[in-house]
């Protein structure tokens, strides 16, 4: 029903804008360096498999958006990056495996036009993480997670105009990830990821 709201809503959007003219290209590419603090709420459910606390662990990965400007104000934002490694570590063993989540989000932006080359924008949306590789074996047994996440994404943000095409870009996400944890076939916890994004970039206007 989530899923279907937000699609309605961008579909809304896109219908409303069509053949609004436009002072500059509608189309945006941003690359950003970006860390995700992975919230592992949840992580003490796990306990009673005998490894202790479960959690994944920080890191940086690179991300791509390419974004869609209806108006000066409203766009759409998808979000990629390639398939990460995601460590899953223990209080008792330390780090047990990693498994693969590709996690493209999509959200509807509002950007603020009056202050001059500076543009800070909010957006909503949704993420849908799909991992990849979600397995691995331990000395206790197979550790697997579900196939998919899906869950709400937010956002702010802000472009900083160079000149006509080029910006500066800053911007922050949480985003709703959650998965099933199995120890040999059978579910021992929820491992509710919830990352939140801090990312810094370039994007270029075409």
């Amino acid at each position: 029903m989530h899923k279907k709201i937000v699609v309605s809503a961008i579909a809304a959007i896109a219908a409303l804008s069509a053949g609004v003219a436009h002072a500059e290209s509608p189309w945006m590419v941003r690359a950003r360096a970006v860390n995700l603090d992975w919230d592992n709420k949840n992580a003490d459910n796990l306990q009673n498999a005998g490894v202790g606390d479960v959690s994944a662990k920080k890191r940086w990965i690179p991300e791509v958006d390419i974004s869609y400007f209806f108006t000066p104000n409203i766009a759409a934002e998808l979000v990629l990056t390639y398939p990460q490694d995601v460590d899953i570590q223990t209080s008792a063993l330390g780090k047990i495996g990693k498994v693969q989540a590709l996690p493209p989000s999509l959200l509807v932006q509002y950007h603020f036009t009056e202050l001059g080359a500076f543009k800070p924008y909010v957006g909503l949306g949704v993420n849908y993480t799909i991992f990849t590789k979600k397995s691995f074996d331990t000395a206790l047994g197979t550790v697997s997670v579900d196939r998919a996440s899906f869950g709400f994404a937010a956002q702010v943000g802000a472009d900083y105009k160079l000149d006509k095409n080029w910006s500066l870009n800053v911007d922050a996400k949480y985003i709703q990830m959650d998965t099933d944890v199995k120890l040999g076939g059978s579910k021992i916890g929820k491992l509710d990821l919830n990352p939140v994004t801090w990312g810094v970039g370039v994007g270029y206007r075409f």
